[in-house]
């Protein structure tokens, strides 16, 4: 009799920036449960998503493919995923597997699961504190009671949103990492972000009134992922009663960070900072994976699927990745994968870059709503938060960089027989018919966000 295959839960977490993870060094212990957790696992320090926002980064995380491959780069990505690219619920259901997803139906990059599972995300200042990974929680335990129930293996896929705006974690982590006034009149610090017109009536939505101190917001971000942490705990404690812990593939990963008082770009996950393109990717699964291993060379969304499969002992028929099996690095016998790598962004600006372990070029297909200079280049050793702007000084180095990144779009180009899809992603800001814009001035008129149900629509198009 062959032997079952394990089981496998993918906690996917939005906007979960890993420098403020305490596993990840941040100064505050935002993840006492997910930091324990790791002891028993490998973490993966550097772990990059290479297309922002969330459609293309999910796209990446359950296909094991890169955007030439699968086409998507936009938040509003239009129609489906190609039907050639398999995605890890159809893989896996092949497989024999039960498949169920939670918090992410009706988004092009989440097709092929058995059910879809849905909770209450979101909120306002108006609706109270805003207990999203409780109510994801009241979903997902007795879908996993029933799952387990079943004598099959299953892939349970959880779709967090505590760390995704609006922040309004419940007490007491509203205050755990913050005492002070929020609305002190002498402090300034939040008005250029109420002044972003693009933004500012979402803010005013769950931000408290007259919010006048930034580290107020940060603090609530934090409390979010405390909050959640807490609550993953929950979910840790019901695999251990099932006596399954051990035999469960068991992933923490984030679709894409988030840009908190950084590059102007406000308590969003926009741009290709590295706030942006840095997310934890954290693997348990006893006897398979080395426990309490950090491992520094560099990983993408697109190695998450290949080593799943590897791990589950599953070999698709005709399935290819463009990622790689992170258990080479996990078990010492390769030092990283890609160290540089084409990156993207079409969330509320469309840019493209080239990043190295030394050098993060940006150049923007379009004129921004932050009014950024049309290329930036940063040196990462010398300034990792991308606060100097080189390009100027150093015209040589961007050359060769663009050189490089276009080289790259040449032979994937090639190798997939599809154009590069941010060149081809005709009204990716919702306004039909409108084109790329032409101006800075444009953009920032055109864009809008108004309220938190807005920004769920966006995120959750249906397939049609």
């Amino acid at each position: 009799m062959p032997e079952k295959h394990p089981n496998i839960v993918l906690f996917a977490i939005d906007s979960l920036l890993a420098d403020h993870m305490s596993c990840y060094g941040y100064f505050r212990q935002t993840t006492p449960h997910i930091d324990l957790f790791a002891q028993g696992g490998t973490l993966y320090e550097r772990n990059y998503s290479a297309h922002i926002p969330t459609t293309s980064a999910y796209a990446s995380m359950l296909t094991g493919t890169d955007c030439f491959t699968n086409q998507v780069v936009a938040l509003r990505h239009k129609g489906p995923l190609r039907p050639e690219v398999p995605t890890l619920p159809e893989m896996l259901s092949a497989a024999g597997y039960n498949t169920t997803c939670v918090g992410f139906g009706g988004n092009p990059s989440s097709r092929g699961f058995d059910k879809y599972l849905e909770f209450p995300g979101w909120g306002t200042w108006n609706e109270g504190r805003s207990p999203k990974a409780q109510n994801l929680n009241n979903v997902a335990l007795p879908e996993l009671d029933r799952l387990v129930a079943d004598d099959k293996p299953f892939f349970l896929f959880l779709r967090h949103m505590d760390p995704h705006a609006p922040y309004l974690p419940p007490a007491p982590f509203e205050r755990m990492f913050y005492h002070g006034n929020e609305s002190d009149p002498a402090n300034k610090s939040m008005e250029p972000v109420m002044a972003f017109k693009p933004f500012r009536d979402f803010f005013a939505a769950w931000m408290p009134p007259g919010i006048s101190d930034k580290d107020y917001v940060i603090a609530q971000y934090d409390g979010a992922i405390a909050y959640m942490d807490s609550c993953i705990q929950s979910i840790f404690a019901a695999l251990e009663a099932h006596g399954i812990m051990d035999e469960t593939i068991v992933v923490i990963n984030g679709d894409h960070g988030e840009t908190l008082y950084d590059h102007d770009c406000w308590f969003d996950h926009h741009g290709i900072y590295d706030v942006t393109l840095h997310v934890p990717l954290i693997i348990r699964y006893p006897g398979k994976v080395p426990a309490g291993k950090r491992v520094k060379g560099f990983s993408q969304h697109k190695d998450l699927v290949p080593t799943l499969l590897e791990l589950a002992g599953i070999t698709p028929e005709n399935a290819k990745f463009d990622g790689k099996s992170l258990m080479p690095m996990a078990k010492g016998e390769v030092a990283s994968h890609d160290a540089e790598f084409y990156i993207t962004e079409c969330t509320w600006m469309r840019k493209h870059g080239w990043r190295t372990p030394e050098w993060k070029l940006i150049l923007a297909l379009e004129p921004d709503f932050h009014f950024k200079p049309a290329v930036e280049l940063y040196n990462l050793v010398e300034d990792p938060h991308e606060d100097n702007n080189l390009a100027e000084a150093l015209p040589d180095v961007v050359t060769h960089l663009k050189g490089r990144m276009d080289a790259y779009i040449a032979r994937r180009e090639e190798e997939t027989g599809l154009s590069n899809p941010i060149h081809t992603q005709g009204d990716w800001h919702g306004f039909q018919g409108l084109g790329p814009f032409t101006s800075s001035q444009q953009a920032y008129d055109t864009l809008h966000i108004g309220d938190p149900n807005q920004a769920a629509t966006l995120q959750a198009k249906s397939r049609d």
